[in-house]
């Protein structure tokens, strides 16, 4: 489709609405805050299904979710977490991009 081509109004999506899945937002992610706790071991194995790990104290707490669960998920806008349930309940997901700084100041240190 060109520049100046008709687009259909009835395919233009406003931008309030959640147009994004669980997964998709899994993919963009490198932390996860899963039930207030937080959570940097995370993937999805050969069939999909997706496996959390993190320490809560000294306890290994470990959870894993089904494709199907995964695509019933509902994103609530006021908290801004996705709920998933799970056969032992519902858990909240936060989906968080990390971020790093640039350390130019060291790179300087360490050729002087």
């Amino acid at each position: 489709m060109g520049y100046h081509d008709y687009f259909p109004n009835d395919r233009l999506i406003t931008m309030t609405a959640v147009t994004d899945t669980l997964l998709n937002a899994l993919h963009k992610c490198d932390m996860l805050i899963i039930d207030g706790l937080h959570a940097f071991d995370f993937y999805l194995d050969e069939q999909d299904q997706l496996h959390v790990e993190c320490m809560n104290g000294r306890t290994l707490e470990y959870w894993r979710f089904t494709p199907a669960q995964m695509q019933a998920a509902t994103f609530d806008k006021a908290t801004n977490h996705w709920i998933i349930t799970s056969d032992s309940g519902d858990h909240h997901l936060e989906c968080v991009e990390a971020t790093s700084g640039h350390d130019d100041e060291d790179e300087e240190d360490e050729n002087a």
